[in-house]
Order: C-alpha cells, then structure tokens, then sequence
C-alpha cells in the first residue's frame, strides 16, 4: 500500500464530463448524475483501509447534501486483475452491504480517473452548479476515528457553495491508497 495526497488543482476548473456504469449496467455521466446545485464526486475503491474508513460517513454526507440538491457518484478506478476486491462484482455486493444511494461507478479503462488527476482513494472532489471545481480535499479532520472528528471540512464546503459563498481557501488534501494503475 503507497500512501498518497490528492493532487493541488485550480479551484473554479471546469471539470471533464464522463460517461460510466454501475454494475448494474446503470449509464451516468456527470450531467446526469449532477444535482440542481451540483455533484460530489469520490474516486474510491472498496479494499483501501483509507477509503473503508469513510464510506459510512460518506453515505451519510451523501443523504444530506442529496436535500441541498448535491448529487453524490463515487467512481472506482481500481479495476485491476490484482485486486478482485475492487471487481464489479464486488461492488455490487457492496452496494447492496452498505447500502450505497448513490451510484457507485466502474471507471475499467482509468481514463476518467486520469482526466480527473485523482491520486488515492478516496479522492474527493465538489463541483458546483457550472460543473467547476469548488473543493478538493478531504472529508474531515480524522479519517480513522468519526467520533474525533471536530471539523467537517467537506460538509461546510458544501454549504458554503449553496449559499453562494467563495471556495475554502485553505483545503486540506485528502490521503489514501494508491490508484492502482493498469
């Protein structure tokens, strides 16, 4: 496992449309999946301890933001043969064991991953209303332990872009595993 920081990227980007699948064979792409007020998008697997560590606080961010009227998808580029874990058969057994609500996406060929620069899983990114990057970093201030969480710095990124306020100037990378690149 190689531990890495998300990227530093330009904030007010216009980020790239997609076009991926559930397991399911579901179709999204990123003006499908995108809320009235816009779309968090999370580049994240099901093996990484770093990306299990938040998936149910992600679900739960994801119900909230979903009544502001932001959308979540998370994509997983590690379909790789070396990590059955992050097959698609697997995520669908981990829609269904976590009860994911929103679509969990198979990024096969990495292309969207690497339009994106996503780094690590999780790798989280928020866009906004015009599909332009408004946050880049991390969930909160405590990956492994919810109950010492004392900032959450990307619930309050999001209710700073719904309420029309500037970016975060400070945004903390978020860490993780290795994409695991074919």
């Amino acid at each position: 496992m190689v531990l890495l920081e998300s990227k530093q990227l330009t904030i007010g980007s216009k980020m790239p449309d997609f076009k991926l699948n559930t397991p399911n064979n579901e179709s999204y792409s990123l003006t499908t999946a995108k809320g009235e007020q816009g779309l968090l998008i999370v580049f994240t697997c099901n093996h990484c301890p770093y990306a299990i560590a938040i998936w149910e606080r992600l679900i739960e961010l994801s119900h909230w933001a979903k009544k502001e009227r932001v959308n979540t998808v998370a994509i997983n580029p590690n379909i790789n043969p070396n990590y059955p874990d992050d097959s698609p058969t697997a995520m669908a057994k981990k829609i269904s064991e976590w009860k994911i609500p929103f679509p969990y996406l198979i990024d096969n060929t990495q292309n969207v991953a690497q339009q994106y620069q996503a780094q690590c899983t999780p790798d989280l990114y928020l866009l906004n209303k015009n599909s332009e990057l408004y946050y880049h970093g991390r969930l909160d201030d405590n990956w492994q332990n919810p109950d010492k969480v004392q900032k959450e710095e990307l619930k309050d990124a999001i209710q700073d872009m719904i309420s029309n306020k500037l970016p975060p100037k400070n945004q903390n990378p978020s860490m993780g595993c290795s994409i695991k690149w074919l």
